[in-house]
């Protein structure tokens, strides 16, 4: 196996200020078990377990976490999404690469996560505004966020359960984030270009099926307040 270290690119990276020093971590999705491998081995997490739903991606983990020598420290679980992880009493839920409407499906089926001993690290590829809807009216707490690029952007979301009342999100606080807005990301300006012509995109799809674009119009135009913002600083 190449060094786990080389394989972190900046979007798993990404996860690890989130973990909690010295915790259990559960990666859900593992694939080659990247992630975990790495938080162990430079002693962030004490202990993990690679999760997934296929028996393939499942043996190139335990291939890679053999081959890292952390086998008496790193755990593997075939199963659907997080059944059969409050087990292990993880201190950190990992899910990365999945679109935000599947993990949504997989935190809700886990009522164990509705306590604050949890942390969720989550990286929704679609639908980020709909993972963020249901964490805040789930009673979830939005602790921190980051913005990352390789070869695309992602969002990496921070929650815990039974946190302080959120103050009501604006929409474009939901589709990009309250923290990665006022963050001063270096990257913001670009992410912000990128969302707007996907919005203009669909706009233009409504407008000549002769669909309401009221929304899109809206969020369109706080996220060019928010770029003029950016750009006058």
């Amino acid at each position: 196996m190449q060094n786990a270290e080389k394989q972190l690119g900046a979007r798993l990276r990404s996860a690890l200020p989130y973990l909690t020093p010295g915790g259990s971590l559960a990666d859900i999705g593992t694939d080659h078990a990247y992630l975990p491998i790495e938080a162990v081995r430079a002693g962030i997490s004490r202990q993990a377990l690679a999760c997934d739903v296929r028996r393939g991606p499942l043996a190139r983990a335990e291939a890679n976490i053999r081959a890292a020598g952390l086998s008496d420290r790193i755990g593997l679980l075939l199963t659907d999404g997080l059944h059969g992880v409050e087990r292990f009493c993880p201190d950190d839920v990992l899910v990365f690469g999945m679109g935000g409407e599947l993990i949504v499906r997989i935190l809700s089926e886990a009522p164990w996560l509705r306590s604050a001993s949890v942390g969720l690290i989550l990286q929704p590829m679609t639908r980020a505004g709909s993972l963020r809807s249901w964490l805040l009216a789930s009673g979830f707490s939005i602790r921190g966020e980051s913005l990352t690029y390789e070869d695309q952007y992602y969002q990496t979301i921070y929650a815990r359960y039974g946190g302080a009342r959120e103050e009501p999100y604006a929409p474009e606080e939901l589709e990009l984030g309250r923290y990665i807005l006022s963050g001063g990301s270096p990257l913001l300006a670009g992410y912000l270009g990128q969302k707007l012509a996907q919005l203009q995109a669909v706009m233009e799809g409504k407008r000549r099926g002769r669909a309401d674009t009221a929304a899109e119009e809206a969020l369109a135009g706080a996220l060019r307040r928010r770029l003029r913002q950016i750009r006058e600083e």
